[in-house]
C-alpha cells in the first residue's frame, strides 16, 4: 500500500503528466473571457449601428443583432472544437484546409461567386452567405508553420520560398476579387511567422524590397481597380475630393471626432443613425463607438485588445515547440493587422481597404474565422507542457 501511494505521488509530480491527461486545468480562462467581452461589445455595437436604418427598410432593428449573437454562439462551439484536440493534429489536417480554401477561392471566381458593390468575395447557398478567404487565412497560418516549423531558427531557403509560394497562390485569388485587405493580411500573417521561426535579418529585408518592388509594379502597370485608387488617393487627401473618393473617411472622422469625452449615448448617433457613414455595422463599426461611446468607450474596447493580443503573445513564448509558436504568433498577427488598419481607416492613419474589425464587426464568416483562431491559441496554451 505504501509502495503503491508513492508511486502515484511521483507519477503526478512528473512534468507533463497531468497536462497531457487534462489539458482543460490549464484552461486560458482570461483569454475566453477577454473575447467573450469583445463579443458581446460587437454584438451590442451592432444593434445600435444598424437598428434606425432596419426599421426605416420596415424590418425588426434587431434582425441584425440577433444573427450576430448566432454566429457569435456558433463562433464559440467551433473554439470549443478546435481547443479540444491537439494542434499536433493539424500537421495532418494542415494541407487539407489549406487546398480546401484554394478551392473555395477558385469557386468564388466563378458562377458559384456573388457579387457586391463591384467585389465577387461570397460563395451564396441559398440561405446562408459565406467569405472563403476569411477561412482561408487559418489554411495558410496552419500550414506555414508547418514548413517553418520543421527547423529551429534560420529556416532555409526552400523552407522560406515554399512558405512564401504557399501564401502567394491565395494572395492571387484573393486579389482578382478583388479583396486588397484580407490580402495584405496575408503578408502580415507571413511576416510575422517568418520572424517567430527565426529568418535572418538581410533575408527579411531581401524580401521587404520585393514586396515594395512588387507593390510599384501593380500601381505603375494599372492592376488596382478604379475603386481601390480612388480609396488611396481620399486616405492620402481626403480634403481633395470631399464628396467622393474623401467621403467615406470624412464622414467617418466626423462621427469619430464627435462622440468627444463620454459619446452621445447608444442608439442615439445622428451620423450613424441618419447613414452618413457607410456599411457603418460592419468595416465602420468602430466609427459608431467613437460617437456613440466616445473616447472612454474606444479606450475600453482597446483595453480589451491589449489584453486579447497580450495572452496570445505569451502562449506563443510558452509554447513547448516551435510549430505551435508559429501557430499562436500568426494568430496573434492575423488579429493585430486587422484591428489595427480597421480602427486606423476611420482616423485617417491607414487607406479603407475593407477589412473588419475582429470579434466586432458584423459578419458570420469574419466571427467564426476569429473564434476558430482563438481555439487554436487555447490549444496551444493547454498543450504547452
Amino acid at each position: 500500500m505504501e509502495f503503491g501511494r508513492v508511486e502515484r505521488i511521483g507519477r503526478e509530480h512528473v512534468p507533463g503528466v497531468l497536462s497531457q491527461k487534462a489539458p482543460i486545468r490549464h484552461l486560458d480562462l482570461s483569454l475566453v473571457l477577454t473575447a467573450g467581452a469583445i463579443t458581446a461589445f460587437g454584438c451590442l455595437m451592432v444593434w445600435s449601428a444598424s437598428h434606425a436604418r432596419l426599421e426605416a427598410e420596415g424590418l425588426s432593428g434587431r434582425f441584425l443583432f440577433d444573427r450576430q449573437v448566432v454566429f457569435s454562439l456558433v463562433g464559440f462551439g467551433a473554439m470549443i472544437a478546435t481547443a479540444a484536440f491537439s494542434y499536433r493534429r493539424l500537421k495532418a489536417w494542415g494541407p487539407l484546409v489549406y487546398v480546401a480554401g484554394i478551392a473555395l477561392l477558385a469557386a468564388v471566381l466563378t458562377s458559384f461567386g456573388s457579387s457586391s458593390a463591384g467585389a465577387q468575395r461570397w460563395i451564396d447557398i441559398g440561405f446562408l452567405q459565406f467569405q472563403p478567404s476569411e477561412f482561408a487565412k487559418l489554411g495558410v497560418l496552419v500550414v506555414v508553420a508547418l514548413i517553418l516549423g520543421e527547423q529551429r531558427g534560420d529556416p532555409g531557403a526552400v523552407h522560406i520560398l515554399s512558405a512564401v509560394a504557399l501564401t502567394t497562390l491565395p494572395a492571387i485569388l484573393i486579389y482578382l476579387q478583388p479583396d486588397l485587405g484580407t490580402l495584405l493580411a496575408f503578408v502580415a500573417i507571413l511576416t510575422a511567422q517568418l520572424v517567430l521561426a527565426g529568418t535572418r535579418a538581410r533575408v527579411l529585408l531581401l524580401l521587404v524590397v520585393l514586396g515594395v518592388v512588387a507593390v510599384i509594379g501593380v500601381l505603375h502597370l494599372g492592376l488596382l481597380q478604379d475603386y481601390q485608387l480612388a480609396r488611396l488617393t481620399g486616405f492620402l487627401n481626403p480634403t481633395a475630393d470631399p464628396q467622393r473618393t474623401g467621403y467615406n473617411l470624412n464622414q467617418a472622422m466626423i462621427a469619430v471626432g464627435s462622440g468627444q469625452m463620454m459619446g452621445k449615448g447608444l442608439f442615439t448617433g445622428s451620423q450613424t443613425n441618419l447613414d452618413f457613414v457607410p456599411e457603418v455595422h460592419t468595416d465602420f463599426i468602430f466609427t459608431a463607438i467613437g460617437e456613440e461611446l466616445g473616447f472612454i468607450g474606444a479606450v475600453v474596447l482597446l483595453a480589451l485588445f491589449t489584453i486579447l493580443l497580450w495572452r496570445g503573445l505569451r502562449i506563443a513564448m510558452m509554447s513547448k515547440d516551435l510549430f505551435g509558436t508559429l501557430l499562436a504568433g500568426g494568430v496573434v498577427a492575423m488579429l493585430a493587422f486587422q484591428m489595427f488598419i480597421n480602427i486606423g481607416m476611420t482616423i485617417g492613419v491607414s487607406p479603407i481597404t475593407g477589412i473588419p474589425l475582429p470579434f466586432v464587426s458584423y459578419g458570420g464568416s469574419s466571427m467564426l474565422t476569429t473564434w476558430v483562431a482563438t481555439g487554436i491559441l487555447l490549444n496551444v496554451h493547454m498543450r504547452r507542457l
